[in-house]
């Protein structure tokens, strides 16, 4: 009787455990560009309210000018299956960190070739294969971290009420 007391409060614990909140939970994107599957890999924060983009002085969650994870826990990776073009520029297949510096009139997006880090705490910018400037614009609140890639090859980036957007071909 004692055994399956055990047995059953550790079943019981362990689907209480199953069932609680991620805080950032993991997401997955996929999309086929002409003959190229896209498919972005990355954790979505919530806005929680608190100020997501701005200052080091304001105490934002992602400063401006701060290389940025884009997104939470492990860096954000996207891989192409064949050789691309993104924002005009040559990129070749393959996984790459999707790192971000965000400004108040542009962003640099950065592909860097080292897919594995947790964050952004082991990055070198002596690793990025390619950087590529998007301007933001304002759009509807979106409480989540939300990546999406159309068809047409645009890889939209929202979370807050910012929305910042880059092309690939």
């Amino acid at each position: 009787m004692k055994k399956l007391f055990v047995i059953l409060t550790c079943l019981v614990g362990f689907g209480a455990i199953a069932q609680t909140q991620v805080p950032s939970p993991p997401a997955v994107v996929v999309q086929k560009v002409g003959n190229t599957e896209v498919m972005i890999k990355y954790a979505q924060p919530a806005v929680k309210g608190r100020l997501v983009f701005g200052t080091k002085a304001q105490k934002a969650l992602v400063p401006f000018g701060e290389v940025w994870r884009t997104g939470a826990n492990e860096a954000t990776t996207i891989e192409f299956s064949n050789d691309v073009t993104v924002q005009g520029k040559k990129l070749a297949k393959g996984v790459y960190s999707l790192l971000t510096i965000p400004g108040e009139t542009d962003w640099t997006i950065i592909f860097n070739k080292e897919a594995k880090m947790w964050g952004h705490y082991t990055y070198k910018a002596e690793k990025d294969v390619l950087r590529v400037m998007a301007k933001p614009s304002e759009h509807k609140m979106s409480e989540r971290f939300t990546i999406g890639v159309s068809a047409t090859g645009q890889v939209t980036l929202d979370w807050d009420k910012t929305s910042v957007s880059f092309y690939v071909k």
